[in-house]
């Protein structure tokens, strides 16, 4: 169950990450185009300023949920060790002679 919280995380974090160049290219884009004339040009640079507007605030939001959700698993499981230490040693022991079967295999 770590394991897929941890693929979420990271797929999220990636997602965050992409969704960050994705604003800073369209803000370039803006950018660029602020001096083309024109009535249509100017309804959608304004269209897509306020969509831009609305994704960094989603993006924002999402990252702090990202975060503290990171933290809360982080505290979880040092909460864990503190109450099971030989167990989390166990644990970690077994893991560690799994990964070592698998690479003694190839």
């Amino acid at each position: 169950m770590a394991e897929f919280a941890d693929v979420s995380n990271n797929s999220k974090q990636k997602l965050v990450s992409d969704m960050k160049v994705v604003v800073a290219d369209a803000e370039e884009i803006l950018r660029a185009t602020a001096g083309v004339a024109g009535e249509k040009i100017g309804d959608l640079r304004e269209r897509i300023g306020e969509r831009l507007r609305d994704a960094k605030l989603r993006i924002a939001d999402a990252e702090a949920v990202l975060v503290d959700r990171t933290k809360a698993a982080a505290r979880a499981t040092d909460d864990y060790v503190n109450d099971n230490p030989w167990r989390a040693v166990g644990i970690a022991a077994g893991v560690g002679l799994l990964i070592g079967i698998i690479i003694g295999r190839r």
